[in-house]
């Protein structure tokens, strides 16, 4: 079966900045659903190819429409041609590199090599789920975790993605740690993602509902949007222990004040922020 080639060019209000990148993660995971299975970036976008039977210029026009009409002076450009099958696996694999934090850790596709000079190996297949630590935000907490004593720790991952985090607080010395995920293809890449690292980390299908009150943690971790956030601040506050650590992103910058408004009416209290191209992280104690 023959391969359509879609170059998809990407801008706002004329260029493609590091920071506008999102956008292309975005639209990535979106194409998956529709039967696209490799990609490649490019300097002002990616290409991305799917079956033959598969392509419709529709699709890509649903995905504009439902996932970034809020984004102001995008421009979505697109050409296709159909070209003959390859090992498109490999070529995208030549496309996915590794994300190393400095000796800390490195956080790799199994297709990858190890590193030497590192002290956490993570092996995270990049299937749909969000984590692969390419994204500001993941690698912002990451870098967060770096400065952490885990050690004895419980930890909750809300939103756990590919399980990235929680895995990489498990090698870290965490006891028992939970990730939570509401997409069953993202819990169930984070289970793939937990046997091959081989470390102990539950994974559970659902969203904060399934937080007990009779279960505290530590340090509790949620890489969510600002609404969501904003929306279980006050279940997640209860399930974290009194002088516990909660590590907050998925938002921007700007969010950061009516978030630590939020989280203030909870009993948590900013300790410190930190941000990359306008993504945030916020670092809070519990306090009460």
């Amino acid at each position: 079966m023959n391969y359509i080639k879609v170059s998809i060019r990407l801008g706002i209000k004329g260029c493609l900045t590091e920071e506008d990148m999102w956008i292309s993660d975005v639209f990535k995971d979106a194409l998956i659903a529709y039967g696209y299975d490799s990609f490649a970036d490019t300097k002002d976008g990616f290409e991305a190819y799917c079956p033959q039977n598969c392509f419709s210029s529709d699709d890509l026009k649903t995905i504009v429409a439902e996932e970034f009409s809020f984004v102001e002076g995008l421009d979505v450009q697109w050409e296709s041609e159909e070209i003959e099958q390859k090992d498109w696996n490999a070529e995208w694999e030549k496309n996915y590199p590794s994300v190393r934090f400095g000796d800390f850790c490195l956080v790799r596709p199994p297709f990858n090599p190890c590193e030497s000079g590192v002290k956490y190996d993570i092996v995270i297949e990049p299937k749909m789920s969000f984590g692969t630590a390419h994204h500001q935000t993941t690698s912002l907490i990451i870098e967060m975790l770096s400065h952490e004593n885990l050690v004895g720790k419980r930890l909750m991952d809300m939103g756990c993605g590919t399980g990235v985090l929680a895995i990489l607080a498990a090698k870290m010395g965490a006891t028992k740690c939970v990730g939570i995920d509401n997409d069953t293809w993202a819990a169930e890449n984070a289970k793939e993602n937990v046997a091959k690292n081989q470390v102990n980390v539950d994974i559970f299908l659902g969203d904060a509902a399934l937080l007990k009150q009779e279960e505290e943690y530590d340090v509790f971790i949620a890489n969510i949007n600002r609404n969501i956030l904003l929306d279980n601040m006050e279940v997640y506050s209860k399930s974290i222990a009194k002088g516990g650590c909660l590590l907050l992103s998925g938002f921007y910058k700007a969010d950061i004040p009516v978030l630590e408004s939020k989280c203030n009416t909870c009993g948590l209290v900013l300790q410190k922020s930190e941000t990359k191209d306008d993504w945030a992280v916020m670092q809070l104690r519990k306090v009460k």
